[in-house]
Formats: structure tokens, C-alpha cells, sequence
């Protein structure tokens, strides 16, 4: 009689693991987005590509990269404010290759738009870093 409360202890705990991975990878895809977004806001996109993904930098040219995150970010005047809205970890997106990403999105401001929402994602890379793989503001 005592082995379903048992069963459902050790079901329970055999689920924690996962969820801290899941937490530290989404903690550590957040940690790396904010830092590749900080040379992104300073203008730096050659260093931020250098610094992206080595599946993005065989996709993406970097003149590619510097001429679209130009049009992208050059309209909205500079960078004021940004605050965490959400990140998810996930094992998918369409249109990509498999891999480990972590999806983290902002609520933004910038000197010509009160009300952004930049969406940042980072794709677990070679040495188990996260790096920049895509990125989109609207």
C-alpha cells in the first residue's frame, strides 16, 4: 500500500534534474543574450557576429548581419531601456537545425519608440557556450 506515495516521490524527484537544467540553460541563454545585446546597443556588430553562433556565421555573412541589424535598430534611435519579459528553453524552431536554443524576449525602449519587443536567441555552441543566433525587434 505504501509504494504509490513512493512511486510518486520518485517520480518527482527524477523530474528535478530536468528542471534545473532546464532553469541554469535558461538562466545562462539569458546571461549570454544580455551580453551580446550590450555590444549590439554599442554599435559593435562586427564583434557581435564574431560572436555569434558558428551555425549563424556559416548562414549569415557578416556584412549581411551588419547591413540588416543596421536597418533594423538605425530607425529606432538609440538604445534606453530594456526589461526581461520571458525566455524559454526549447530543442526546436522551424526553419532551424536541431540544437539547444534559448528564446528570451524584452520589453524595449529607444529614443524614437516608447514600446518595443526585441526577441533575442541564443543557440548552445561548440564549448557548451550559448551564442547569439538570431535576433528581431518590432
Amino acid at each position: 500500500m505504501t509504494s504509490g506515495p513512493l512511486i510518486a516521490c520518485l517520480l518527482l524527484s527524477a523530474g528535478a534534474p530536468a528542471a534545473q537544467s532546464t532553469e541554469a540553460s535558461e538562466a545562462a541563454g539569458q546571461q549570454a543574450a544580455e551580453s551580446w545585446l550590450k555590444l549590439i546597443d554599442a554599435g559593435q556588430l562586427g564583434t557581435a557576429w564574431d560572436q555569434s553562433s558558428t551555425t549563424f556565421r556559416t548562414v549569415v555573412p557578416r556584412r549581411d548581419f551588419e547591413k540588416k541589424m543596421k536597418a533594423a535598430r538605425g530607425p529606432l534611435g538609440k538604445f534606453l531601456f530594456r526589461k526581461l519579459s520571458g525566455k524559454k528553453l526549447t530543442h526546436s524552431i522551424p526553419g532551424a537545425p536541431g540544437g539547444t536554443y534559448v528564446i528570451v524576449e524584452y520589453s524595449a525602449q529607444f529614443q524614437k519608440r516608447e514600446h518595443a519587443v526585441e526577441t533575442v536567441t541564443m543557440m548552445l555552441d561548440t564549448g557548451g557556450k550559448f551564442r547569439g543566433a538570431g535576433y528581431d525587434v518590432r
